[in-house]
């Protein structure tokens, strides 16, 4: 295993719309900053940038609410049409508490808000939706990286998560192309000997928290980054949905 990666933002994309190509994009600015995608590179993109190409876009003024989402909103001072949205995008409602909604997203996550973002989409009363399929999201993207510059790379979809009992966001993957989510090394040695039983590395979600470091939520303008020097397993069908634990094995809910 290389002890050196790199992170790399890439810059000078524009604003990304409905329609756009995001490889391109991806692969003209990394070109143009003087890193070209190379073999072995590992892709981030934030779902807001997939889902606003993808046109996963609602505007706020054109959502009726319901009754229920009337009165929620009403209640704890949250906009109906966006507490009415993020019922729309719920498979199951996990905890609504003080105006605190926290759901099975109908991609399986569980997450606040079912993962309507606000943040980086023009417009006060815009909202950016998760993708439909994540991972479809990511193979696209990595199908037509491949298709443009002939090298072999992974991509990862990633989105802001909290964590139980931590305080702050990280970046978790929410759709890979190319990448085994998880290293497994149950049945590997430690330093001393012993054999590992339950190490299980999150690997997708702890490549998608580096490069927030650098794509950041703020004003960066930067929506995708290149991880280079990490050497990570190939897979062909590996999914996102394998880094969702089974409900029969959670200990929070």
């Amino acid at each position: 295993m290389s002890n050196i990666i790199q992170i790399i933002g890439i810059k000078g994309l524009p604003i990304i719309k409905e329609g756009d190509n995001l490889a391109e994009l991806i692969c003209k600015a990394a070109e143009m900053q003087g890193t070209p995608i190379q073999n072995g590179d590992i892709i981030i993109v934030t779902h807001v940038a997939v889902s606003r190409a993808e046109g996963r876009i609602v505007n706020l003024d054109e959502v009726k609410p319901s009754q229920f989402a009337s009165y929620y909103g009403e209640l704890y001072g949250r906009d109906p049409a966006l507490v009415e949205v993020i019922l729309r995008e719920a498979k199951n409602v996990i905890r609504m508490v003080n105006g605190k909604i926290i759901t099975e997203t109908k991609q399986g996550f569980i997450c606040a808000n079912s993962g309507v973002d606000k943040s980086n989409v023009p417009g006060e009363r815009v909202v950016a939706l998760l993708p439909v399929d994540p991972d479809a999201s990511a193979r696209r993207i990595r199908e037509d990286i491949m298709r443009i510059t002939g090298k072999d790379v992974a991509v990862i979809i990633s989105d802001t998560h909290g964590r139980p009992f931590r305080e702050g966001e990280i970046n978790v993957a929410i759709g890979v192309a190319g990448i085994e989510p998880i290293r497994d090394r149950r049945g590997d040695k430690d330093l001393f000997g012993y054999i590992l039983r339950v190490k299980r590395t999150a690997i997708a979600d702890e490549l998608a928290s580096a490069a927030e470091l650098v794509i950041g939520q703020g004003d960066e303008g930067i929506p995708a980054a290149i991880i280079r020097g990490y050497e990570f397993t190939k897979s062909e069908t590996a999914t996102a949905k394998e880094l969702i634990r089974p409900k029969e094995r959670d200990l929070f809910l």
